[in-house]
């Protein structure tokens, strides 16, 4: 079966869109790179008030949403919707412990009062995390429509392209956090 890129999982738009995301986010990871290098000092101990812990069970959490979404995208594709919307729903509860864990985690931040204005770090962490954040909740949204719409039987092992689309949305909120995980928490 010839592969065509003009054609690819969730049609081309949505990998457009992720190019443009990724490019994005890692002009903001440069950006706080080069601040970094500059700042040491404040970086460094900036950093030390993060809890790894939490991030790191974040990460896990979002890992395998994804993997959850792409059994619910190959259970659909075998016709098995029942299958499909369960494994969906995992996804889309994974989304919410991520942002659970977040919001959580940001409401520490904020009563020790460390906000957006604290200093350069906690500005790139605001920014970088915070628009993150908004992404895995829009992400959340999408698989809540796509949940509904394959229990419901909307899609089909046939017809399955918005499925695919929002599958690949969802990686692209893995993708980004693997990219902000080691550089906002592990790097030191």
């Amino acid at each position: 079966m010839k592969k065509d890129i003009y054609n690819p999982p969730g049609g081309i738009l949505i990998w457009v869109i992720i190019f443009v995301e990724i490019i994005t986010f890692s002009a903001g990871i440069i950006a706080y790179l080069v601040m970094r290098k500059e700042n040491i000092d404040i970086f460094n101990e900036s950093q030390l008030t993060l809890n790894k812990g939490l991030a790191t069970i974040n990460t896990i959490a979002l890992l395998t949403g994804g993997y959850f979404m792409a059994m619910g995208i190959q259970a659909l594709k075998k016709g098995k919707n029942k299958n499909s919307a369960n494994w969906i729903l995992g996804a889309i509860v994974s989304g919410i412990v991520f942002l659970f864990i977040k919001g959580s985690e940001y409401g520490v931040k904020l009563e020790h009062g460390y906000d957006l204005r604290e200093n350069l770090f906690y500005t790139f962490y605001w920014l970088l995390t915070g628009f993150h954040f908004l992404h895995v909740l829009i992400g959340v949204i999408i698989l809540l429509a796509l949940y509904f719409k394959v229990k419901g039987e909307h899609y089909t092992k046939d017809e399955h392209f918005d499925v695919e689309t929002g599958g690949a949305f969802w990686h692209m909120c893995d993708l980004i956090w693997l990219m902000l995980f080691p550089v906002l928490y592990l790097l030191h």
